[in-house]
């Protein structure tokens, strides 16, 4: 069997000062503010201040011990799963090998190097802020990006957003950044596995191919087993034939694996041993689910589709963008991981799109997504910019990169499919190269030729997308066509569009689209000085990477709400703000199903503290946009469409399930003290994976003689005693209506890890939510509208444990009212 020695833990780092202590996996920026040596950089403006990290050259060291038996074996390598990013590796001394390439897997022949006892490693990484100045003063590769941002980084294989984006910040990183090893072994190996699956009636086959490297004399063979819940459920063995193995397992009864919200997440491991002379001498393992999932596209009568199915089923794609986890993405724990991608999943959501800016995550990311239901839209690491595909080395290096990747990824039952790149066809190509754009030929080499051969070679039957937006070829200067490929739709955040402009579109697949916010107060005091807090301040504008975006947030704000003259209330209502933009898009957007079949929003995660598009904060807050998201993606949806100038509302029923949906709607038209003025109730039947326009309620009786801004239209869908879905309309923009003080009444009770708190008002209460000052803490829900006689219980569990009286000290309950007065 294979020999490993962890070479993980303490090492020591050196630059041009004195050496301090480091730990790997890790980075210089870790390891500095460990040691004392760095300030925390997102508080304030200290990002600012430690920008010469990037411009020096930095050195790990450490001893390690080999003893006789791991040296007497035939082959030693050292086993580098990610060097960030300019590398040079010695061992006692001596010279083992070069990196430059942050996302491959660097393997280097060792055994003549190392001797008994101890010995030493020294990684030595250049400035990547020096190497891509000098390659774009060489000749300038066009790209988008900030005053902050640094150029040129599309010559380095690195992650795009070390240098800076539009929500992050610049803080570019150097280090060992995932695990550093010894392996040794004896004659043969395994050195690929994969995983092909044919999906008959009743039946899945499985076909393991298994490649093995220096077989040596004695003949070899691979076993393969399939287990589920520990027993297994199908076996082969079969000789070793001109270094493959292919073996066939049928799996009767197959439980299959489905998106969350259709079904289970059934998983399978596939255990692949090498046998030599009947001796176990090298074994892997791939966790699989059994399922059909990828791209559909065909004609339609609305043009050509862009939806995903699965099982063979067609399943509408609701979730948003990943970005990495922090800026330091060495520090994320397993636990933040998890929190996150619960997250995702308890916002009804079913799919990420794995932006190319950033990483390909962490093998715990794929893995949570497997168990979560959680489908992964893979994007390769480009975005934003040209890149130098001129040069035949930077090509090569890509390919490598790629073949990397898609072994490492693709037994993953979440994989939907792979993408070539993030936005270049959105403006950074043209028919030849230019100071804005590169050409056709050359994008061409590398999204329409060596990233869709990587993937057709290595995981043929995935799909392959060349690029986010993408159309056809031939058509390429028509991106936005809503009729065919996806589309990132920035019209209302950089177009300055009012909300009810996503009511206008039609896209077949919506990526990216999204709507700013700033971090709840408490978030906000942890990185700002009290001087900095006012929207308009330095800091403040600091911590905003979208150019005028304080602004603009404070724009659309006034159009919709009335100002709060406090601070906190501001921040507060830029998240109600965030949530009603992204419901107007994504309700309309869930009714144009079956012609639309998708929604990933901007954004889902914060890599800094910081006013940004996202949806959960850098610490794992929910924002108000998270909770109206797991409304709005509720798998049964009710939505309403108001016609202020009719006095008309159509309720819309949408059932993402793969079984119909009969209920009872029931509606009212209330004004804002919570008298019923008009009501009503109808059938509310939907069939599967369907929406319908179930009812059109004219209220032009019952608004008679009363203003728009006076009244509210309310309405739940119900079925079997519980009210799957409910929704409000108004007539007027929030600003104008009449909010009457709601009388907001709680009593808290003790509960298992937390307290749960039932809220009650006298007179309707619109965008409720609970807080508890510094402390923070899980909510059940928030900026949810309560209704006098409907109470809500709302379960809390604070950050710390305290007492019920300490609790209470700090509960607050708010709704917009408040922060108006």
């Amino acid at each position: 069997m294979v020999s490993t020695l962890d070479l993980g833990g303490a090492w020591t780092l050196s630059g041009k000062d004195e050496a301090v202590p480091a730990t790997v996996p890790g980075c210089v920026h870790t390891d500095l503010m460990a040691a004392g040596k760095l300030e925390d950089p997102f508080v304030r403006d200290r990002e600012l201040s430690v920008q010469w990290i990037g411009e020096r050259a930095w050195t790990y060291r450490r001893d390690f011990e080999v003893d006789s038996a791991l040296l007497a074996r035939q082959r030693i390598v050292l086993h580098c799963d990610g060097l960030d990013t300019l590398a040079t590796v010695r061992i006692n001394g001596k010279l083992v090998g070069k990196a430059d390439n942050m996302f491959r897997t660097w393997i280097f022949d060792v055994k003549k190097t190392l001797r008994p006892g101890r010995n030493a490693i020294e990684v030595r990484f250049e400035s990547a802020v020096d190497y891509v100045r000098r390659r774009q003063k060489a000749r300038a590769l066009p790209g988008w990006g900030g005053p902050l941002e640094i150029k040129g980084r599309a010559y380095l294989r690195k992650q795009p957003c070390n240098f800076g984006w539009d929500w992050g910040p610049v803080l570019v990183t150097a280090g060992i950044w995932r695990d550093l090893r010894l392996e040794a072994w004896d004659g043969a190996r395994l050195d690929d596995v994969r995983i092909a699956q044919r999906h008959g009636k009743g039946r899945v086959e499985l076909e393991c191919i298994a490649q093995i490297g220096a077989i040596g004399k004695a003949p070899c063979e691979v076993r393969a087993r399939v287990v589920k819940d520990g027993k297994a459920v199908a076996t082969q063995q079969g000789p070793v034939k001109k270094g493959a193995c292919r073996l066939r397992l049928p799996v009767a009864k197959p439980e299959l694996w489905w998106p969350k919200g259709l079904g289970g997440q059934p998983l399978y491991e596939v255990e692949v041993e090498l046998l030599q002379e009947g001796r176990s001498i090298d074994r892997q393992t791939r966790r699989i689910g059994l399922r059909q999932l990828g791209l559909d596209r065909h004609k339609d009568k609305y043009g050509e589709t862009f939806q995903f199915k699965v099982n063979g089923a067609p399943f509408f794609a609701k979730g948003g963008n990943w970005i990495p986890t922090d800026a330091f993405v060495t520090r994320t724990t397993a636990a933040q991981y998890r929190s996150l991608l619960e997250s995702v999943a308890d916002a009804n959501m079913n799919m990420l799109r794995v932006w190319g800016g950033g990483i390909y995550e962490d093998d715990l990311f794929y893995d949570l997504c497997d168990e979560l239901g959680i489908c992964v839209w893979q994007e390769f690491m480009f975005a934003c910019s040209t890149y130098p595909t001129f040069d035949p080395a930077f090509l090569e290096n890509v390919r490598a990169e790629a073949k990397d990747q898609v072994r490492r990824l693709r037994h993953h039952a979440c994989l939907a499919m792979w993408c070539g790149n993030n936005e270049l066809e959105q403006g950074l190509v043209g028919e030849k190269w230019t100071e804005r754009t590169m050409s056709w030929a050359d994008y061409g080499k590398l999204f329409d030729k060596l990233l869709p051969a990587v993937v057709g070679e290595l995981d043929p039957g995935r799909d392959y997308w060349p690029g986010s937006p993408h159309t056809p070829v031939g058509k390429r200067t028509d991106f936005n066509n809503p009729d065919s490929g996806d589309a990132h739709l920035w019209t209302v955040w950089h177009g300055k569009q009012p909300f009810e402009w996503y009511r206008t579109c039609t896209h077949r697949f919506n990526s990216e689209f999204g709507f700013q916010s700033f971090p709840e107060p408490r978030i906000v005091r942890g990185y700002t000085d009290p001087s900095d807090r006012n929207i308009t301040a330095r800091v403040m504008e600091h911590h905003q990477r979208s150019g005028i975006g304080n602004a603009t947030i404070l724009t659309y704000l006034l159009d919709w709400f009335r100002l709060p003259g406090r601070f906190d209330d501001q921040l507060w209502v830029s998240q109600i703000l965030q949530g009603m933009a992204m419901k107007y898009a994504v309700e309309h957007w869930r009714r144009q199903m079956p012609r639309g079949m998708g929604t990933l929003y901007w954004q889902i995660n914060d890599n800094w503290p910081v006013a940004s598009w996202s949806s959960i904060d850098y610490f794992g807050n929910w924002k108000g946009l998270h909770y109206l998201a797991r409304r709005f993606n509720a798998p049964v949806l009710l939505s309403l469409v108001e016609d202020a100038a009719a006095k008309t509302v159509e309720i819309h029923l949408t059932n993402d399930h793969r079984r119909p949906v009969k209920g009872v709607l029931r509606w009212r038209l209330i004004d804002l003290y919570g008298k019923a003025l008009a009501e009503g109730q109808a059938e509310g039947a939907v069939g599967a994976l369907a929406n319908r326009m179930a009812k059109k309620v004219d209220l032009s009786g019952a608004m008679e003689g009363r203003a728009a801004h006076s009244v509210l239209f309310v309405a739940d869908l119900e079925a079997g005693g519980e009210i799957l879905s409910s929704n409000l309309a108004t007539f007027a923009r929030p600003k104008h209506l009449d909010l009457q003080e709601p009388g907001l009444r709680y009593a808290v009770r003790e509960a298992p890890g937390g307290f749960r708190v039932e809220v009650s008002c006298e007179k309707p209460a619109l965008w409720v939510w609970l807080e508890l000052g510094e402390i923070g803490g899980r909510f059940s829900d928030r900026f949810f509208h309560l209704m006098p006689g409907r109470p809500a219980t709302i379960e809390v569990h604070p950050q710390k444990p305290l007492s019920r009286s300490e609790f209470e000290a700090l509960l607050q309950v708010k709704s917009l009212y408040s922060t108006y007065h």
